[in-house]
């Protein structure tokens, strides 16, 4: 199973954290969508926060890992994890994001 999972940061993070992802092959990829305004409850009142959205390509089996290393990595007490599973892809695509996230040499060779 291949999974989309989206993530959101605040700006100054998100570069470090995409390329620590896909260092590790924890991820594939990782695409930055910066410009984001978040609404949201937190704590009783209503926050609004610049933030960005990662969307990372993973699999099923890294996974676990990831959001490991997400939530040692995030500032947010709580940060969004969201896992999206998809089954239907470019089956190059698939094959690459298999060999991409297999875990090897996470050197930056």
């Amino acid at each position: 199973m291949s999974l989309v999972v989206l993530v959101t940061v605040p700006p100054e993070r998100a570069h470090v954290l995409a390329r620590t992802l896909v260092a590790e092959r924890l991820a594939g990829c990782v695409n930055v969508l910066g410009g984001l305004h978040s609404v949201y409850r937190w704590e009783g009142d209503i926050v609004e926060d610049p933030e960005t959205l990662l969307l990372i390509k993973t699999t099923g089996e890294r996974y676990p890992e990831l959001e490991a290393r997400i939530r040692e990595m995030h500032p947010y007490e709580v940060p969004e994890i969201v896992a999206l599973p998809f089954d239907r892809a470019l089956p190059e695509f698939q094959s690459w994001l298999r060999e991409a996230t297999a875990p090897g040499d996470t050197g930056s060779g």
